[in-house]
């Protein structure tokens, strides 16, 4: 198996993983990791894999929004006669380059900036390559890269240089590709869009997203929370056919003439890939059948921002209301004119029943049992194999691995839980896989029991209470 060193964006460390594995699976391959992974930690940005075919190696680079260029691995080391040591025992990999290829080193660094000089000093020590291309710092035929990784020294106060040459471990290989996903994120800055709004989710977590969802040509995905479209634009952009709803069909229409959401998907030149937009409330959905989508994606609404609503009444009515509201269903009331231009007699008889639009009423709904109703959903209305990808807040003190593990029903796993971490909250992007091929019947998304029946509360159970409390311990609330 040929090995090949991974250079990630300094961001969202524990997304790395699993988008690797959602992309080698869409395209039908694995990879293993080096055992020496765990050295690093989940910051550092340098990872050694393992692949079959270089191939393989191009199509990561490609489709993985955090990568950010990918290397033909030669050695590794914690120091550099380690590294020389291990690069000699490699020589056959490099020795096709040595009679006449032009090349160009260059040497960088993760959490320090090494001086030019130190950088001139390691490069003539490769002189034991034997190198008699040409020396070309513009056009190269070859790219020979060396990677230096210290560890985190943030809020330290330091000379510039200071700790040069005492790095935790070094890194040698040959470019084989830069990464090019990344400049998608670029292109879906929603500050570019025409069309957003104050919930739209950022360009790269919402690519991230796309690809736990493994969107390509051909796959019919579903998002239940459709709000301003963001999950849309970057999953019909890899080929995915796209369905969205919502409750609220403001936030998928904007104010103009023309839905936001198709305005803003011809931007991208995405618009034939989105298939339809409806209003309703996805405990009251119209799906009769299950088994449609190949994947769910979306961001529900935790309260922060926007909180989650579905059909129903804050508080029930009285007898006399409920009996007041059956009868105007029977018999609609009516109105009569009085008209200055015409004759009471006319006027008594021009009558018109109420044909005012009926806004039905909401009340809230509470975030851990959405997760729970949203799970039950997936499995009826996935594919055996598909895919639900949605963000779902914790409480960083409190959070258990229980928490996303007790929403579950049978036929579901959770493949993928990856944080985003703000501090004393974080947001986990949750891949779960329906692993049964049994048929499933509509949700009957029924009344969640109370807290007091729950052997276990999960930590993002008001979640929107605790945001606006500060996530204080509720004897502290009071």
């Amino acid at each position: 198996m040929l090995q090949y060193l991974y250079v990630f964006a300094d961001v969202h460390h524990d997304f790395r993983i699993p988008e690797l594995h959602s992309i080698a699976e869409l395209h039908g391959f694995s990879f293993t990791l080096a055992e020496k992974i765990e050295d690093g930690g989940p910051m550092s940005p340098y990872m050694v894999i393992g692949l079959e075919r270089e191939e393989h190696a191009l199509i990561l680079a490609r489709r993985c929004i955090l990568v950010k260029s990918v290397y033909e691995f030669y050695a590794q080391g914690s120091s550099y006669d380690e590294l020389h040591t291990c690069n000699r025992a490699k020589e056959a990999q490099w020795a096709r380059y040595i009679p006449d290829t032009s090349f160009r080193f260059f040497v960088t660094a993760h959490n320090h900036k090494i001086p030019q000089s130190r950088q001139r000093d390691v490069v003539e020590s490769f002189a034991y390559m034997g190198l008699l291309g040409k020396i070309d710092m513009r056009n190269p035929q070859i790219m020979f890269g060396c990677f230096e990784e210290y560890l985190n020294r943030d809020g330290l106060l330091r000379n510039k240089h200071q700790g040069d040459g005492y790095f935790r471990q070094v890194f040698f290989g040959r470019l084989i590709e830069e990464g090019s996903a990344r400049q998608l994120i670029h292109k879906f800055d929603v500050k570019k869009r025409v069309f957003y709004g104050n919930t739209s989710m950022e360009a790269e977590i919402s690519l991230l997203m796309a690809n736990q969802t493994l969107a390509s040509p051909g796959r019919l995905i579903y998002d239940p929370f459709m709000g301003t479209g963001s999950m849309a634009y970057t999953t019909t952009h890899f080929g995915a056919l796209v369905f969205g709803s919502d409750i609220d069909g403001r936030q998928m229409r904007g104010k103009g003439k023309r839905p936001g959401i198709l305005s803003a998907a011809s931007q991208y030149g995405t618009e034939s890939r989105i298939l339809d937009l409806c209003t309703f409330d996805v405990t009251k959905n119209p799906w009769r059948c299950g088994g449609l989508f190949d994947a769910i994606v979306t961001d529900p609404p935790y309260g922060v921002r926007a909180g989650a609503k579905r059909l129903g009444r804050k508080k029930e009515l009285s007898e006399e209301k409920q009996k007041l509201m059956l009868e105007h269903r029977i018999q609609p009331r009516t109105y009569a004119l009085s008209l200055s231009s015409m004759s009471v007699a006319i006027a008594n008889q021009v009558r018109y029943s109420d044909d005012q639009p009926y806004f039905p009423p909401t009340k809230p709904y509470e975030l851990s049992h959405l997760a729970v109703d949203l799970v039950i959903l997936a499995r009826y209305l996935l594919k055996p194999g598909g895919r639900l990808v949605f963000f779902l807040p914790t409480v960083t003190d409190e959070y258990e691995e229980l928490d996303v593990q007790s929403m579950l029903c049978e036929g579901m796993e959770v493949i993928a839980n990856s944080l985003q971490d703000f501090g004393s909250w974080g947001r986990r992007l949750v891949t779960v896989r329906k692993t049964t091929d049994q048929n499933h019947g509509p949700p009957l998304f029924e009344p969640q029991t109370s807290t007091s029946d729950q052997s276990h509360v999960p930590a993002h159970k008001d979640f929107r209470e605790k945001y606006f409390q500060g996530f204080k311990k509720e004897e502290e609330a009071w």
